[in-house]
C-alpha cells in the first residue's frame, strides 16, 4: 500500500529541524573551542555525541508522529469511510479503534446507527405491506405469461428490451447453427434480433395509425402494425406490434392526444403453418397440371363412345384402351404428387392491409431522406392520390423496391424529381413512379426489375419483380413521348378497408422467474447523451471475471473459464449469465489448480477460446464492462484479438480502482475486504461466475457512494480511476 504523505512530510520536517539544531550546536561548540572555552572533550567526540543524540531524537520523534497520526488522523478517517458506507447500506457498524476518545465516539456512533436502522426497518416493513397486493397481481401476470404459447417482448421507443417471457428468449436467442447466442436480454437492443429498418417501418406505421385514431373520437382505440420476419435460426415469425401508452415524459412520443412510451411485440411462430400451406398448394398445383391432359383424353374418348353407339368393336376397344391408359397415367400422377409434394416447398409470405395514401407518404419520406455530400436529396411529389384506396401488400418490401428504383434513377440518370400516384382501376390499384425528360430502353428497365436490389451499400436478395409477385401484382416500364414522361407502373389488388382495429396491449407487472422485466427502462434515451456523459445509474453493465492457467498473460498463460452476469437499471440479473469452461490447449500448473479447483479432466472436450470469445463478445454488446482488477482480465482478452478477430472496445470500470477512490485510507482493496466493508456476502470465490456476481453486488453498493462524492457519469468515474495509485499496475 502507498505510504500516507502527511506523516512522512511531518517526520521529514522534524528531522530537518533537529539536524538544523545539531548543526547550529556544532557550530557554537567549534566556536567555543576556538576561543578556549571548550570542555575536556575533543571536537570530534562532541560532534559524534551530538549526531547520535540527534538520530535518537529523530527516531523517537518519527515514531511519535506516526503513532499520533494513526491514533488521531488515520483512525477518524477510516471511521468516517465506514460511517458513510453504513449510512448508505445499513446493517453495518463502525469499528472502534484508535485512541480511547475515538473509541467512545465510535460507540456513540454505533448507538445512533442502531436507532437509525430500527427506524429504517420500520419504514421498510410498511413498504413491504403496501406492496403485498401488487406482488400478488404481478405473480398472476407472470403465471399467465409463462403459459403463453406466443413470445412477448416489450421495448421502449429506443428499442431497448424491458420485458420478455421465457418463450421469447428461447425463440429469439437461437443462433444460425441452433446454439444459444444470448441475443435477448433486459436493456439490450431489439435490433440485435430484428432488422432495424423493419422495426422502424412498423413503428412508423404504428405512430401514424395512432395519430389518425387520436384525431378522431375514439381515443381509447389505438392502431397496430403487423409484419413477418425470419429469425437467425430460420424460423418464420409473425409479429403484432401495439403501442404502450403512458403519461407525459421526456422520452415519450406525443402523437395527437396520446403519449406512446414504447411498444409490445407479440410473436407467433408460423413456420410450420406456412409449410403446411405450401405443401397443400404444391399438391393442388401438381394435381391440376398433371391431371389436365389425362382428363381431357378421357373426356374425349367418353364422348366418342357415347356419340357413336354403333361403333365397331375394334374401334370401341381402342377408345376403351385410351381411357384405361389415361386413367393409369392420372393415378400415377396422383401417387407422384402425394409422395413428392413435401420436397418442393415454396415460401409463403403474409400480407397486411394499409391505406394507400399512407403508403405513398411513407414512400415519399423514405426516398427523400437520402442526402450525401455529393448529392442533394431527391425531390418527391405525390399526385392523383385516392385517399380511400386500401392495399394488401408486403409494405416493407414494396417500400424497399420503390426506394431502390428512385435512387437508381438519381444515380444513373441524374433525375432530380420523381412523382408518385395511386388511382383505382376497376378491382386493381394503379401505382405509378414517374419522372420527366429521361428515357431508358426496355432492356435496361427489365434488368433493373430483375436484378437484386442494392441501395446505399445495402444488398437484398430479392428483386423488384420478386416483391411485386409476392404482392400478387404486376410491374412494367412505359414511356409517354408526347408528355416526355416515363414511369414504372405497378398494378396491385385493391383490398377491403378493415372493419375492426384491435385494442392496444399494455403489459404491466412483474413476473416470477422465468419472466424477465424492467419497466424503468422506459426512461432511457440512447440518443440523449454520448456514452461517457451518461449517468452511471442509467448504463447497462456486464460484470465479468476469468480463471487462468497462471498470472503471466504475456508469457503464455491462457484463459480456462469466463463467467459474467449483467446489471440493468441497477439490478443484478442473475438469470442472465455467461459461464463457460475453455480448453487452453496447454498444461495447468498445480498452483493455479489449488486456487480455482479446475482440473485438466474438467477441460477435456470443452470449446477453444476461438469459439468462446465471439459468443462472450455478443453477450457484452451495448454494455460497460466491470471487473475487479480488470486490467489483468483485459490483458488476456487483448492478447487474443489477432487470433480470434474479436476486439473488446467497450468502456471498462474496475472495482479495485473505485474502492481506492471511495476508501483511500483502507489498508486492503481485495475483493473480500471490499465486500466485508460494504456488507456483501461472499460465496463461490475463485470461480469465474461466483467472482463476477460478488463484483456486481459490490459495484451496486458503490454507486450511491460515488454519487455522494460527485462522481455521477461514466466519464467522471473513468477519470477518477486513472488518478489512483493502483491504476499504474500493468500486466
Amino acid at each position: 500500500m502507498k505510504t500516507a504523505r502527511k506523516p512522512v512530510l511531518a517526520a521529514t520536517a522534524v528531522c530537518l529541524f533537529l539536524l538544523a539544531v545539531v548543526a547550529a550546536t556544532a557550530a557554537l561548540m567549534l566556536a567555543g573551542e576556538a576561543d578556549g572555552s571548550g570542555g575536556g572533550r575533543t571536537p570530534e567526540e562532541r560532534i559524534v555525541a551530538l549526531v547520535v543524540l540527534t538520530l535518537a531524537a529523530c527516531a523517537v520523534s518519527c515514531w511519535m508522529i506516526f503513532r499520533l497520526y494513526a491514533l488521531y488522523v488515520s483512525a477518524p478517517l477510516r471511521m468516517a469511510e465506514e460511517l458513510a458506507a453504513t449510512l448508505a447500506h445499513g446493517s453495518l457498524r463502525v469499528s472502534t479503534h484508535g485512541a480511547g476518545e475515538l473509541q467512545v465516539l465510535g460507540q456513540a456512533a454505533n448507538q445512533l446507527l442502531a436507532l437509525h436502522e430500527a427506524r429504517e426497518n420500520d419504514v421498510a416493513e410498511r413498504v413491504r405491506e403496501a406492496r403485498a397486493s401488487l406482488e400478488e397481481e404481478r405473480s398472476r401476470l407472470a403465471a399467465l405469461m409463462a403459459d403463453l404459447s406466443q413470445s412477448v417482448v416489450v421495448c421502449n421507443l429506443d428499442g431497448r428490451v424491458l420485458l420478455y417471457n421465457q418463450r421469447a428468449k428461447q425463440e429469439l436467442s437461437a443462433g444460425e447453427d441452433g446454439s444459444n447466442a444470448e441475443l435477448l436480454g433486459l436493456g439490450r437492443s431489439i435490433y440485435t434480433v430484428f432488422d432495424r429498418a423493419l422495426i422502424g417501418h412498423a413503428l412508423e406505421r404504428l405512430q401514424q395509425a395512432s395519430r389518425e385514431r387520436a384525431e378522431g373520437d375514439s381515443k381509447q382505440l389505438v392502431g397496430s402494425a403487423q409484419f413477418v420476419t425470419a429469425t437467425r435460426a430460420g424460423r418464420l415469425l409473425r409479429a403484432h406490434m401495439s403501442p404502450v401508452l403512458g403519461g407525459n415524459g421526456p422520452h415519450h412520443a406525443q402523437v395527437g392526444g396520446l403519449s406512446i412510451t414504447g411498444f409490445v411485440l407479440v410473436l407467433e411462430d408460423v413456420t410450420s403453418t406456412n409449410e403446411r400451406h405450401a405443401r397443400r398448394d404444391a399438391l393442388i398445383q401438381a394435381l391440376i397440371e398433371g391431371g389436365r391432359g389425362p382428363l381431357g383424353s378421357i373426356r374425349a374418348a367418353g364422348e366418342m363412345l357415347s356419340d357413336f353407339s354403333d361403333m365397331p368393336s375394334q374401334q370401341r376397344d381402342r377408345f376403351l384402351r385410351v381411357i384405361r391408359d389415361e386413367a393409369a397415367v392420372l393415378s400415377l400422377q396422383f401417387e407422384k404428387a402425394a409422395s413428392a409434394f413435401s420436397n418442393d416447398l415454396r415460401e409463403r409470405w403474409l400480407l397486411e392491409e394499409i391505406l394507400g395514401g399512407e403508403l405513398l407518404l411513407v414512400a415519399a419520406r423514405r426516398i427523400a431522406e437520402r442526402r450525401t455530400s455529393e448529392r442533394r436529396a431527391l425531390a418527391v411529389k405525390t399526385e392523383d392520390v385516392d385517399d380511400d384506396l386500401w392495399l394488401r401488400v408486403d409494405t416493407f418490401g414494396l417500400l424497399q423496391a420503390l426506394r431502390y428504383l428512385a435512387l437508381r434513377l438519381q444515380d444513373e440518370y441524374e433525375v432530380r424529381e420523381v412523382r408518385l400516384s395511386l388511382t383505382r382501376s376497376g378491382q386493381l390499384a394503379q401505382f405509378d413512379l414517374s419522372w420527366l425528360g429521361t428515357f431508358m430502353n426496355n432492356e435496361t428497365a427489365m434488368s433493373w426489375l430483375q436484378d437484386p436490389m442494392t441501395t446505399a451499400g445495402e444488398s437484398l436478395p430479392l428483386s423488384v419483380l420478386d416483391v411485386i409477385e409476392r404482392c400478387n401484382g404486376e410491374i412494367w416500364f412505359q414511356r409517354e413521348r408526347v408528355s416526355h414522361r416515363a414511369f414504372f407502373r405497378t398494378m396491385l389488388p385493391a383490398a377491403e378497408p378493415p372493419k375492426d382495429l384491435p385494442r392496444a396491449i399494455v403489459a404491466a407487472g412483474e413476473g416470477e422467474r422465468p419472466e424477465f422485466y424492467d419497466f424503468d427502462i422506459f426512461g432511457w434515451s440512447a440518443a440523449s447523451h454520448e456514452l461517457d456523459d451518461r449517468s452511471l445509474v442509467e448504463l447497462s453493465y456486464t460484470v465479468f471475471d476469468t480463471e487462468t492457467t497462471g498470472l503471466q498473460p504475456s508469457q503464455g498463460d491462457e484463459i480456462i473459464q469466463i463467467g459474467a452476469t449483467r446489471i440493468v437499471n441497477r439490478r443484478l440479473l442473475r438469470h442472465e449469465c455467461f459461464d463457460q469452461l475453455i480448453d487452453p490447449r496447454c498444461r495447468l500448473s498445480q498452483q493455479s489448480i489449488e486456487v480455482h479447483g479446475i482440473t485438466p479432466e474438467l477441460l477435456v472436450g470443452q470449446p477453444f477460446i476461438d469459439s468462446v470469445l465471439p459468443k462472450f463478445h455478443a453477450f457484452c454488446a451495448d454494455t460497460v464492462l466491470v471487473g475487479h482488477n480488470a486490467a489483468f482480465d483485459m490483458r488476456f482478452l487483448q492478447l487474443k484479438e489477432k487470433q480470434t478477430g474479436v476486439r473488446f472496445e467497450q468502456p471498462v470500470l474496475d472495482t479495485l480502482l473505485l474502492s481506492a477512490i471511495l476508501h483511500p485510507n483502507q489498508t486492503s482493496h481485495r475483493l473480500e475486504a471490499i465486500a466485508e466493508r460494504l456488507g456483501v456476502s461472499v460465496f463461490g470465490r475463485h470461480t469465474a461466475l461466483g467472482d463476477a456476481i460478488v463484483t456486481g453486488e459490490v459495484f451496486l453498493k458503490m454507486l450511491p457512494l460515488l454519487a455522494e462524492m460527485g462522481i455521477r457519469t461514466l466519464r467522471q468515474a473513468r477519470e477518477a480511476s486513472q488518478r489512483t495509485y493502483h491504476a499504474r499496475l500493468k500486466y
